[in-house]
Order: C-alpha cells, then structure tokens, then sequence
C-alpha cells in the first residue's frame, strides 16, 4: 500500500490523496481526504472530524494546492469524521459548492437526526459504567458537528464533467444515502466508507455499527465490479491492483 498517490492525466487532470495522521487517544490514526483538480474545478473530497480544517489547508499547501482555489466539497456520507470540518471550510470558504446525495442531504443540513447520533444514543444504556463516559462523550462530540447547507444533490449514475468524468454510484448500507465516485478514464475508486482497507484487502467498515449490513455488502460487491485499477480508502489509504 501507498501513502500517497498523484494520478496525472491530461488536461490537468489530477487526483491527489491527502494524508491527514492524527492522534486518537493514545493511538496514532489517518484518514485519505481526496483532490479531484482539472482546468476548471479543484474538489475536496470529505473533509475530516470538526477541527481539521487546518490540518487538510497544511496538507494540501504541502502538495502545492491552495484551498482558496476549492469549488466544491463532496460529502460521502453524513458521519462526523467525514463532514465534521465542513462548517468551517463553508466559513472561512463561502464560495465553496457543498455536493451531497439527495438521501444524505437532510442528515448534513440538519433538517434530520444524524443517525450515527440515534445509534449511539441507543447503545448508551446498554453500555458498563466504564463505558459510560466514553458513550456520553461521543454523543456529545456527534452533537457539536455543525450542519451546512447543500448546495448541489448527486444520484447514483450521474456522470459530473470532474476531472474527465466521474461517476456517482450509490454505496448504501454505512448509511443509507452513502455514494462513492469512480474516475472512469483512471480506473480509480473513491470508495469514502463502501470499502476499507485492512490487511491489503477491502472490507466493510466497522460491520458493528453499518446501519444496514446487507446493503453494505451488496455495495462492496457493487463496487468491486467496476473496472478499477486504485481503490482510495478514506479508511486503509490506497490498494493498487496487480
């Protein structure tokens, strides 16, 4: 597996994976935001837990990008480590186009309950009392994401005129309006959480708390039939295939 990668075509077309490492308590984590940059438009794909604005300006100034030339941000789905930094890219940003599915759409603008929230609030009962100030915890931190206006909604087949062209595809089961992108013209997938990697393979993600397993599924062999050569995990990074 890479760390990086930059995918060249012409045109100026790039596809670039940012590496965002981060501590999560005592255990160092990363996460793969995405760049899809042509001659016309430069896309942040999901953009990381609520404070990490500064940490995806840094890695992007690092390969030579400038966030004050973002057109648009695409949200995979609504969990708080993929949009939780959104409100301040909107912020500080505001002529940034927010690009969501139509099922996810309400979850990120607030008109809906985010689901991650229902499902932790749900187990909260269900956990021991060292568990406790964990649960509450996440709650909270779930709570203080700030929701944001979509401004562009996406469905499952739409081509957008990105980087050559890139596919939508509806991905549901970690949530039920998650999407993933493939760039056809690269055979690269943005699988967001359709897919991650652990082991050199692709998994779904955290099957504990999938909302609807069985669409998961179905999704990760949806997306392993497409003509792909790079799988980018938001979770896992990159899988070249041989």
């Amino acid at each position: 597996m890479e760390d990086n990668l930059k995918v060249k075509g012409d045109c100026m077309e790039d596809i670039i994976v940012l590496n965002i490492k981060f501590n999560f308590g005592d255990k160092e984590d990363v996460i793969y935001p995405v760049i899809l940059k042509d001659n016309k438009e430069m896309i942040l794909v999901d953009c990381g837990y609520t404070g990490f604005m500064p940490m995806i300006e840094d890695a992007m100034q690092e390969k030579g990008l400038d966030c004050n030339q973002l057109t648009k941000i695409c949200i995979t789905h609504h969990d708080h480590d993929h949009m939780g930094a959104l409100a301040d890219f909107k912020l500080k940003y505001p002529n940034i186009k927010i690009v969501a599915s139509e099922t996810e759409a309400p979850y990120i603008t607030g008109e809906k309950k985010y689901l991650r929230l229902e499902q932790a609030e749900a187990m909260e009962s269900t956990l021991s009392e060292e568990q406790k100030a964990f649960g509450e915890a996440f709650c909270e931190m779930l709570r203080n994401v700030k929701p944001v206006k979509v401004d562009i909604l996406v469905h499952d087949g739409e081509i957008m005129d990105w980087c050559g062209g890139c596919e939508i595809i509806s991905t549901p089961g970690h949530t039920p309006g998650h999407i993933s992108l493939y760039i056809k013209n690269k055979k690269t997938m943005i699988t967001g959480d359709a897919a991650v990697l652990e082991n050199n393979q692709l998994v779904i993600a955290n099957p504990q708390f999938t909302l609807d397993l069985d669409k998961a599924d179905k999704s990760l062999i949806k997306l392993m039939n497409y003509d792909v050569e790079t799988f980018i995990c938001y979770h896992g990074g990159i899988l070249k295939k041989a």
